[in-house]
């Protein structure tokens, strides 16, 4: 792991300790572009739904006009631990990034790894993780 790795946990880690404080925000996540700007979210909990941190993090890249990221984390319980993100994120991340690198692993030995080498589906338990196959998409009717 670079440096600027070990940097990217520890900027996640601090936004999950500051405002992963309630039940709606419980994970945080930072993505690094390669000329080293980092974008930072949290997820949103809601009974309708919600969104990942990894995703809002994505967005808060887009609003600044990035088109590709280097190398993105998640961390759960305010920063104590590393998230692989979930398969539907993953599958967002692979076709909008197919080149991005995900820090996974425990927090005192983490390491990088392609997102092309995360299975897509595989059960990761944990709040509002939704694993396993995706649904099929029905044809449109009419």
């Amino acid at each position: 792991m670079r440096d600027t790795d070990r940097a990217l946990v520890q900027a996640a880690t601090a936004v999950a300790k500051l405002r992963c404080r309630s039940p709606r925000h419980t994970r945080a996540a930072a993505a690094r572009t390669a000329d080293g700007r980092v974008f930072s979210g949290v997820n949103v909990h809601h009974d309708s739904g919600g969104a990942c941190a990894e995703i809002v993090a994505v967005g808060a890249a887009a609003t600044q006009g990035v088109t590709e990221l280097e190398t993105i984390v998640a961390v759960g319980d305010r920063g104590r631990e590393i998230v692989v993100p979930c398969g539907p994120c993953r599958r967002v991340l692979r076709d909008s990034f197919p080149g991005l690198r995900v820090i996974v692993g425990p927090v005192d030995g983490p390491r990088v790894t392609p997102i092309g080498d995360l299975p897509p589906e595989v059960p990761l338990g944990g709040v509002g993780a939704v694993d396993g196959p995706l649904p099929t998409p029905r044809p449109a009717e009419g």
